[in-house]
């Protein structure tokens, strides 16, 4: 059995606005209405925000103010890590302070200027690491939805917000958008403001956000920055640079076979292939993404907690260990062997290349063996470069399996512009049957 969604279009829910053919509070309450409907099944969210006369008062559709806000009609999730105004920020664990945020996060604040309703806060994992919330995956309630970013991910990928906000410091964004069908893009590090966000390591931490489309993750980028969306001739790359997630990962034979389609889909496209031959570095960065991040959290959360760490999971606290442990010294090598890479990357990839992998290392794994590897995404992390993820491939079990396109800094329009054209083909292939120890779909109602 194959669960099919209903996709929610960002995009059309927006000229649905504009055209005065339905109200934003009609459709934001929808929203709130699916949301209750299948959150005993997702237990996707820490706490829904209070839809008030008042906000329905401004939330109606139809009007010069609501059709000139280009996100108006569109409901948000907001990780569990990212200040909501009036509301804690719990970062998925009791130690975290539970006095309300007094103000919106820099990019909760943009949406809602854009005309964005937040619909509530999404689970996290223990502070944006691997102790899983209690989110499910909405193709498999036996599945993970991935790490940290879950319920953001679940909510987009059951098609109950059009948008959720997510983070990445290692795999955060990039393998839960691949475990529940979403479309994800973290962007550049350092390119949105992260303040109002709790994060683990300055160096590593990215803004993402997640929507059930590559066109609506373009809509919603060129959106916030008050651009253009660009049309259907967009420019894509000169040559992509195919890698299997060798160096780090033994990828599953659905994934396998996933990746053993793409040249012929660039091929369709005019964009040339050649693989990816960059073992070393890769290797290299991610040893080096794990002592900058070990490093960063014990001298950020690490202090900030003091005694209360003994009350945190093995996991973290097994982190955070480990960066005591590490020197200024061993941070600052690992920093410089980052740089001479990303030199080295840049030059390869100049400004119109991209790289194509797998987003994880294959459908969504049994929840009770933990969130999955991040390994796929910590060479890139470390570099700071953005990330799309792209859905549509399933398995045979109807199980999502999605790609990463990674660029150079700033990249973003040309991943976007990739991504749009692949999802379609992605999504019109067969289903991948390799030899797979996932589980299978559960039967439930959508």
């Amino acid at each position: 059995m194959t669960t099919e969604f209903r996709i929610r279009s960002a995009v059309e829910r927006h000229a649905a606005v504009v055209e005065g053919s339905v109200s934003v509070h009609t459709q934001v309450q929808e929203d709130r209405r699916e949301i209750l409907r299948y959150e005993p099944r997702l237990e996707a969210w820490t706490e829904l925000a209070e839809l008030t006369d008042s906000d329905a008062a401004d939330l109606r559709g139809g009007d010069a103010a609501s059709s000139s806000r280009p996100l108006a009609g569109i409901s948000v999730g907001v990780k569990d890590i990212i200040d909501v105004g009036g509301m804690p920020t719990r970062c998925g664990s009791h130690t975290s302070d539970p006095t309300p945020a007094a103000a919106d996060a820099t990019c909760v604040a943009r949406l809602r200027e854009l005309g964005a309703t937040v619909q509530g806060k999404t689970v996290t994992t223990e502070y944006g690491y691997f102790a899983p919330g209690p989110t499910t995956n909405p193709y498999s309630t036996s599945a993970t939805p991935g790490g940290s970013s879950s319920g953001s991910a679940a909510a987009v990928g059951a098609g109950t917000v059009q948008l959720a906000l997510g983070t990445q410091t290692a795999g955060s964004l990039t393998r839960p958008a691949s475990y529940c069908g979403a479309a994800g893009l973290v962007v550049t590090h350092g390119s949105i403001p992260l303040d109002g966000v709790t994060g683990l390591s300055g160096t590593l931490d990215s803004l993402g956000f997640l929507t059930q489309t590559v066109e609506d993750l373009s809509y919603i980028w060129h959106a916030y920055h008050d651009l253009p969306v660009p049309g259907d001739d967009s420019t894509l790359p000169d040559t992509v640079y195919l890698w299997e997630g060798t160096g780090v990962l033994n990828v599953e034979s659905t994934m396998s076979q996933l990746l053993h389609e793409v040249p012929s889909l660039l091929e369709e496209l005019g964009i040339a292939s050649t693989p990816l031959d960059w073992d070393d570095h890769v290797r290299s960065l991610c040893e080096d993404h794990r002592t900058v991040m070990s490093y960063e959290a014990a001298r950020g959360i690490g202090l900030a907690l003091g005694n209360r760490t003994v009350e945190l999971s093995t996991q973290l606290q097994e982190l955070l260990t480990d960066g005591t442990e590490v020197t200024d010294s061993d941070a600052a090598a690992a920093l410089f062997r980052r740089d001479n890479s990303s030199a080295s990357l840049s030059r390869m990839l100049g400004d119109r290349d991209v790289i194509i992998g797998p987003a994880a290392g294959g459908p969504a794994p049994d929840r009770t063996t933990g969130t999955g590897s991040p390994e796929l995404s910590r060479p890139w992390q470390l570099m700071g470069l953005p990330v799309l993820t792209v859905p549509g491939a399933r398995t045979g079990h109807g199980l999502p399996l999605g790609l990463q396109i990674i660029g150079g800094k700033h990249s973003e329009d040309l991943l976007l512009a990739l991504g749009s054209a692949l999802e379609p083909r992605l999504r019109a292939l067969p289903s991948f049957t390799g030899n797979t120890t996932s589980p299978t779909l559960k039967e439930m109602t959508w």
